[in-house]
């Protein structure tokens, strides 16, 4: 091993390989039993490791789909709004960005693919709403849509909720 520690080689690792027999040889064997040339010794972990590092998993737990949860946005209590944590982005019926107000709703060329495969354009989008859950503060950006047909099952699940 203490030859190894001394072994500079000026060139590619695969020509000296090809050239060096001897070499190819104990790089081999280095290579497929690595622990022989290991050498032992303690490491101390300084603060938090790694799950990989204690080879101990975190639990798995349930996936928590969606929920509901009381929001404000400006002056505007929404009740109970639907969170979805798989979803891609934030979606808001025009007619609440209606009856927020004060909002700066910019247009986008942005296409969206349904659920059932329908394709819509969104109104715009608002960036950067403050929402309010419980205590805290979030910045949020919005696409904003225009319901239309839609607007039946929003009335349906808002009575759900």
């Amino acid at each position: 091993m203490d030859v190894f520690k001394k072994l500079e080689i000026t060139m590619p690792l695969s020509e000296a390989l090809q050239q060096i027999p001897s070499y190819a040889k104990h790089m081999k064997q280095f290579l497929s039993k690595k622990k022989k040339y290991l050498e032992e010794g303690t490491i101390e972990v300084q603060g938090n490791c790694s799950a990989i590092m204690q080879r101990t998993l975190p639990p798995k737990f349930k996936d928590p789909g969606s929920f509901t949860n009381p929001c404000i946005i400006g002056n505007y209590e929404i009740g109970k709004a639907l969170v979805d944590l798989g979803a891609s982005i934030n979606l808001m019926p025009l007619s609440m960005l209606q009856k927020i107000g004060g909002l700066e709703v910019k247009s986008t060329r942005m296409i969206l693919q349904m659920a059932d495969k329908s394709i819509r354009h969104p109104y715009g989008v608002v960036e950067d709403v403050v929402i309010k859950i419980d205590k805290l503060q979030f910045p949020v950006d919005f696409v904003v849509m225009e319901m239309g047909k839609m607007q039946k099952y929003l009335s349906f699940l808002e009575d759900l909720l």
